[in-house]
């Protein structure tokens, strides 16, 4: 059975790949965990969110589900990505649903607690 259904991690992007390292390194538990799943970026970086979902729709893929990896909804989120998916779903004939960014989920928040909590236990 073919998977019909790829979830879209999306970072902002950017020209230093040390910065897309970071996203990668993030993303990596996610796409290695969940078959249907990989990351993409809005802009300055490969590859790109266009680029995912041509290559997944000419596997089959007719639902995408973005899920942003920003930690809120800026401009971007609000009228950048939303007029790109608007574009991607008639170029292509998809439906592409548009998660809230991570940073709105409170686990994002108990993560970061840990985090300083580990840093606090090292000082």
């Amino acid at each position: 059975m073919s998977i019909k259904h790829h979830i879209i991690l999306l970072a902002h992007g950017s020209s230093d790949s040390r910065w897309c390292d970071t996203f990668e390194t993030l993303a990596e538990p996610t796409t290695t965990a969940i078959e249907n799943a990989s990351i993409a970026y809005m802009e300055l970086a490969e590859p790109s969110l266009d680029a995912i979902v041509a290559e997944h729709t000419a596997k089959g893929v007719d639902t995408f589900t973005v899920v942003p990896l920003f930690l809120a909804a800026g401009r971007h989120l609000r009228k950048d990505v939303p007029a790109m998916i608007d574009r991607l779903e008639a170029e292509h004939n998809v439906r592409i649903s548009l998660s809230d960014p991570i940073g709105m989920n409170p686990k994002l928040g108990l993560a970061i607690r840990d985090v300083v909590q580990e840093e606090l236990d090292r000082a």
